[in-house]
């Protein structure tokens, strides 16, 4: 079995996440082997995605997904940040526009999607037209119904024009997120992340967790997975997504390419 095997779900199978421990550290032997891997991760990750971007012919999307305080814009800078900015694309979604609104749903994730030869990382996604839309019923049941089965076609139609999608959920328990969620309050340097408005989230628990449970069961396919990740240590989440994400760019292996029309041999620089 494949280290993304511990946390995948299974195509076709139903989601209780509380049979998911989000402290579960037993991927790992422990947080100073797991943070030094990460890094270890991080760098092999960058030369591959060099590899990528030079070759010019695929992509790979990263969907991150999770609550307030998951850890999203955490787990970009531990496994993405040593990539630069060259060949890496990042894209927050926060509420629609006006504009966006006045479109489908995936109409402006469609245009985020990376190009050949880029990473694409989706801090939320799409997801959320399931997720926030069917907890605030900004959507009908049967739209939500019919959006399960558009995002998997829209998802297999990336994959079979060459974008490999992985998409992670960030699992955060309630009380892990009630010291986060503190925290920010009582720390001025991390004050401007808090919004009164995610207590009105954390209200809604429980109706988020059956939004995702079903989302995970209903849109994990062997073409785009999802991977649910013990969130609550982030040692332990940058390091299962870090080690995920670096074991699926070497399955792709990506190549510099070969010289067209020249002989590298016949070139002297005088």
């Amino acid at each position: 079995m494949s280290f993304a095997e511990n946390f995948s779900v299974r195509p076709g199978t139903g989601v209780d996440l509380s049979k998911h421990d989000p402290r579960d550290q037993s991927s790992f032997k422990d947080k100073d082997t797991a943070k030094a891997q990460t890094v270890k991760d991080a760098e092999t990750i960058d030369v591959l995605q060099n590899k990528l971007y030079a070759e010019g012919k695929r992509a790979l999307l990263v969907v991150i997904q999770g609550i307030d305080s998951s850890g999203k814009d955490g787990t970009v800078r531990a496994v993405f940040n040593a990539c630069g900015p060259i060949g890496v694309v990042m894209t927050s979604y926060k509420g629609p526009s006006a504009d966006e609104l006045a479109h489908d749903y995936l109409w402006r994730i469609h245009k985020a999607c990376p190009p050949r030869g880029m990473i694409g990382i989706f801090n939320r996604s799409h997801y959320e037209d399931v997720l926030v839309a069917k907890v605030r019923k900004f959507a009908s049941p049967d739209m939500i119904e019919q959006r399960y089965e558009q995002i998997n076609h829209f998802e297999k139609m990336l994959v079979e024009n060459g974008t490999t999608v992985l998409k992670f959920m960030l699992n955060l328990s309630k009380e892990e997120q009630a010291v986060r969620l503190q925290d920010r309050i009582d720390d001025p340097t991390k004050r401007w992340k808090f919004n009164p408005g995610d207590l009105d989230d954390r209200a809604l628990w429980d109706d988020y967790t059956k939004a995702y449970e079903a989302a995970l069961a209903r849109c994990s396919t062997k073409h785009a997975p999802w991977h649910i990740i013990p969130a609550d240590r982030n040692w332990v989440r940058n390091g299962a997504i870090a080690q995920i994400v670096r074991e699926k760019l070497e399955e792709m292996n990506p190549q510099f390419p070969e010289p067209k029309g020249w002989d590298p041999a016949a070139i002297k620089i005088i």
